[in-house]
């Protein structure tokens, strides 16, 4: 009896150590995400001095259960549709409580910040937020949290083989250099403030690249000018052409950026994800895409403008389906999914390779 309790133990014993050898040398492929409120997907909602969350309805009206979970839409966010289409989980929150090395290991994180930029001294007045850098120190705890529970080689591979997006600039603009109550507005003009921000940006993704980062994509900015905050404030309701070259300005040099690091760093392969030009399109032409309003936010309190968020007292659009922006800063779901479709249509994505 005895004896085959021992004989029992030892296949036991190896399937055990075979298990844990098989998880550290097939890691899973996931997702680390930096971002801004384009990307939260519930980060801000934990930081509950931050003036930029979306935990409130109606945000989230057309997600899961239809409750507020940090998503600064109605629905999904550009991120979470490419990842979907790409066969990739979905990160939780690097802040959501029931983040552990088996939620990491399956899912990856999500840094993403509402109100996070590319610059630290961006959207201060939002009291709490992670900027670019903390999220990549954020990211630097993870690791060593991972290197601890699953030994260093195994989560060496882990990170390699992960994905990274950063997705990022808006808020620099929107939240920093437009607003004269920011140094950065007085002590810039529009070029030297993106060179101000190149040259961070090129410092953040080098340190990514350090860390392990090898498969990186960064999203480009889109029509900003154009956004309902931005249209709001001119006379005619027409979008900021000023705005809009800064963003395109921008875009110009990060492409330049990343494709100057894909080829200089080692085994390096960083894309530059645009959509600047379909997502202008959509604007100008929003019958053609299926849409009747792309303008005004379809949550908002009627003339009562800028509300800058959405409320419960808000009211809503007839049919969401039908609006491009949900509130004064952010597209709907299915201007998102649009979005998304073109970012992997120009990144070369078929649905069988990863880019």
């Amino acid at each position: 009896m005895e004896e085959g309790r021992r004989k029992l133990a030892i296949p036991l014993a190896l399937i055990l150590l075979f298990g844990l050898a098989n998880r550290q040398c097939y890691c899973d492929v996931v997702q680390f995400i930096f971002g801004d409120s384009l990307s939260d997907v519930g980060n801000n909602n934990y930081l509950t001095k931050s003036l930029a969350r979306a935990a409130l309805p109606w945000y989230g009206i057309d997600f899961s259960n239809g409750m507020p979970n940090g998503r600064f839409s109605n629905g999904r966010t550009v991120a979470d549709i490419i990842g979907d289409k790409m066969g990739l989980p979905r990160p939780p929150a690097f802040l959501d409580p029931s983040i552990d090395e088996n939620v990491i290991f399956q899912n990856g994180v999500s840094f993403a910040s509402g109100g996070g930029g590319i610059l630290n001294e961006t959207s201060s007045l939002f009291i709490q937020r992670f900027s670019l850098y903390k999220q990549i120190e954020l990211f630097q705890g993870i690791q060593q949290f991972m290197r601890m529970k699953i030994g260093t080689e195994a989560a060496d591979k882990f990170f390699s083989e992960a994905f990274y997006v950063v997705a990022m600039g808006s808020n620099d603009f929107i939240n920093n250099y437009l607003l004269p109550v920011y140094a950065d507005s007085w002590n810039y003009n529009g070029e030297t403030f993106i060179n101000y921000l190149i040259t961070t940006l090129e410092a953040q993704i080098k340190l990514l690249h350090s860390l392990g980062a090898r498969k990186l994509t960064f999203f480009g900015l889109g029509p900003m000018g154009c956004i309902p905050l931005q249209r709001i404030l001119t006379s005619s309701g027409g979008c900021q052409a000023s705005t809009n070259k800064l963003a395109r300005d921008f875009n110009t040099e990060a492409k330049k950026l990343f494709d100057n690091l894909s080829s200089s760093l080692s085994n390096a392969t960083f894309r530059f994800g645009d959509a600047y030009d379909y997502f202008q399109d959509l604007i100008n032409r929003p019958n053609m895409y299926g849409f009747n309003n792309s303008h005004g936010p379809c949550c908002s309190l009627g003339r009562i403008r800028p509300t800058l968020t959405c409320t419960p007292i808000s009211t809503l659009c007839e049919d969401r389906s039908q609006y491009i922006f949900w509130d004064e800063y952010h597209p709907t779901d299915r201007a998102n999914e649009l979005i998304a479709i073109e970012i992997l249509r120009k990144l070369d994505f078929n649905g069988t390779n990863n880019f």
